[in-house]
């Protein structure tokens, strides 16, 4: 009898695992669908705005009401005297472009460098705050070909690394008019690499043939499933050192001043070291650059939004747990 609970039990512990399983999974669903719901289209924020609530949350802390409401009439009086002079301030564009090895932000960027592009002059300036640790040569390159709108109209480009901008993220990077890191910021890994497993061996020990047919050469070089030879593998050596070429004369192309064998040998460097070989041009994070920018400038951040398909979301998900 006692056994008979047990297992009855044992029983009731397996459907109720299966249960809430299913019922996490419905939820992950509908919380997906719903953080789709939003419409496509581009946000804009005043970021000056945020900057001075900031400010304001401290000062009513430190000076008191009756100080804060003076300071407050003082700044609002200042601001209209401005206005009415109609002294145009210049304005400073802020763009975040946070990559993964398909760079699919890219999709965002062409949208948000297209709105800059319709209302800034020569004047103003665009900060690109860019977090991106590489992947796919062609996806990168169209992010930065996006980025080369902005120096083709002479608008200056800043391009701020607080963490990392290697190997892809580099690529994009050097475009910039002016490149400021933080001082243990990850910069550098201008390289290519290539890498897949094979499983000729294993097929053939389970009496698995592997059919290729191409037509052309070299349509197919190093495969995952047949032998490769060593007429494979020069070939994708040779493609290899062919996109290294590519890169080094896209980073020449925009930093010329830069000893590019000397930075071209696949390694990183932290923040401090990539000033000294003229990776970058100054130490300096974006919230340093903003708040200096904010007392003589409008801020403007700008993020476009674009509407994801259930299975895009659910696989955007799945993606973002293999990157990390």
């Amino acid at each position: 009898m006692i056994e008979f609970f047990f297992d009855y039990g044992l029983f009731l512990a397996k459907l109720g695992t299966v249960a809430v399983a299913i019922v996490v999974v419905v939820g992950v669903i509908v919380a997906l669908t719903k953080r789709g719901a939003h419409q496509e289209g581009l946000l804009v924020e005043h970021l000056n705005k945020r900057l001075e609530g900031l400010g304001d949350t401290v000062r009513l802390a430190v000076q008191g009401k009756d100080q804060f409401k003076q300071t407050f009439k003082e700044r609002k009086k200042e601001a209209k005297e401005l206005a009415k002079k109609g002294s145009q301030r210049k304005r400073v564009y802020v763009i975040d472009f946070k990559g993964d090895i398909r760079a699919t932000a890219t999709t965002s960027l062409r949208e948000e460098v297209s709105a800059v592009l319709a209302v800034a002059s020569e004047d103003d300036q665009v900060l690109v705050r860019l977090e991106n640790s590489g992947g796919t040569v062609h996806e990168h390159g169209l992010a930065a070909s996006q980025l080369l709108r902005i120096r083709e109209k002479n608008i200056p480009l800043i391009i701020s690394v607080d963490k990392v901008a290697a190997s892809g993220g580099y690529l994009m990077a050097c475009v910039a008019s002016r490149i400021i890191a933080a001082p243990f910021a990850i910069v550098g890994s201008i390289g290519v690499i290539a890498q897949l497993p094979n499983f000729s061996r294993f097929l053939e020990d389970k009496g698995v043939d592997f059919e290729q047919i191409t037509a052309g050469r070299y349509k197919r070089t190093v495969t995952m499933f047949g032998k490769n030879t060593d007429e494979d593998r020069g070939k994708l050596k040779e493609e290899i050192e062919d996109v290294h070429e590519l890169f080094k004369m896209q980073i020449l192309g925009h930093r010329p001043q830069i000893d590019i064998e000397r930075i071209s040998t696949g390694e990183h460097w932290y923040g401090t070291r990539a000033l000294e070989l003229g990776l970058i041009d100054e130490i300096r994070t974006s919230d340093d650059f903003l708040g200096q920018a904010a007392t003589d400038s409008d801020l403007y951040g700008l993020t476009f939004k674009r509407k994801k398909s259930l299975p895009e979301r659910l696989l955007g998900g799945a993606e973002s747990l293999l990157n990390r």
